[in-house]
């Protein structure tokens, strides 16, 4: 089965009531990659890389450098990010925290990640696409997490399992709602990574809360000197730890000693030049 192309799930997604309206292929130098319009802004996707650092030995990651990260680790996968196609600063969570109407919010939340896929699955990039979901909307959809969008996915001809969803702090600090979370996003195919805001936070994972993947704060880690207790604890509950926001290098090799296997960050950013517009 030949895989889709962004314009051929721009064409699917026209037929779909709500994306129809908002997401188009981009012009002029964003003309290859599919564009989103809400409120007058023009949205793109980009996204940032999370490697996986031990398939090479740690002394060639560290001769090799972060400059080097495509030489010495393999994607794991791919957070995507939003981006103003205007060149203005965009923060992911800011448009959201402006919208005062919930349902207007689910809207732009699932307008995103519909533009994420899209510009993801049809560029066929390999690996796992790592999609944000706001805390409001978490609470503004009753029940049945993850049954709308998978449907759209399916829809498009697309595997829910490829993307994994990714859950605010605050959602994971409540052990209850991040067990029924976690369950109903898998149960529509989806794997779930949950953030944490400190490394407290881990002891709210559970196995009635079966994450796929544990993110956590390098820097804070590094400074509450918990990287290696993090490391033994998620290795204990059989579910991977990624140590994102790795600004640079010290921090980097600090990470290297505790047998850190997954990270991401502007550091790697910087240096990786496969992002769509």
């Amino acid at each position: 089965m030949i895989p889709p192309t962004i314009p051929d799930l721009i064409a699917r997604a026209s037929g779909h009531p709500f994306l129809g309206e908002h997401l188009a292929m981009g012009t002029g130098v964003h003309s290859e990659y599919a564009m989103a319009e809400f409120d007058g802004i023009q949205l793109g996707s980009a996204y940032e890389p999370i490697f996986d650092i031990s398939v090479h030995s740690l002394a060639q990651s560290l001769s090799s450098g972060p400059e080097c990260v495509d030489q010495f680790g393999d994607e794991l996968g791919f957070q995507a990010v939003t981006q103003r196609l205007d060149g203005e600063p965009f923060d992911l969570f800011d448009p959201f925290d402006r919208i005062a109407d919930d349902q207007e919010l689910v809207a732009l939340d699932r307008m995103s990640r519909a533009l994420h896929a899209i510009n993801f699955f049809g560029t066929q990039r390999h690996g796992l696409l790592f999609l944000r979901v706001h805390e409001r909307l978490l609470k503004s959809v009753k029940y049945d997490h993850g049954r709308h969008f998978s449907s759209v996915l399916v829809s498009f001809g697309l595997n829910p399992s490829r993307v994994v969803i990714e859950l605010p702090a605050a959602a994971v600090a409540h052990k209850t709602f991040l067990g029924y979370l976690t369950r109903s996003y898998q149960r529509y195919g989806f794997k779930v990574a949950g953030n944490l805001s400190n490394a407290g936070q881990i002891l709210s994972v559970s196995d009635t809360a079966r994450l796929d993947f544990i993110k956590m704060d390098a820097a804070v880690a590094l400074r509450e000197s918990m990287v290696k207790p993090l490391v033994g604890y998620a290795s204990r509950l059989r579910i991977p730890l990624i140590f994102n926001r790795v600004v640079d290098g010290p921090q980097f090799d600090a990470l290297q000693q505790y047998d850190v296997r997954f990270v991401q960050g502007p550091l790697f950013n910087a240096h990786y030049h496969d992002r769509a517009a």
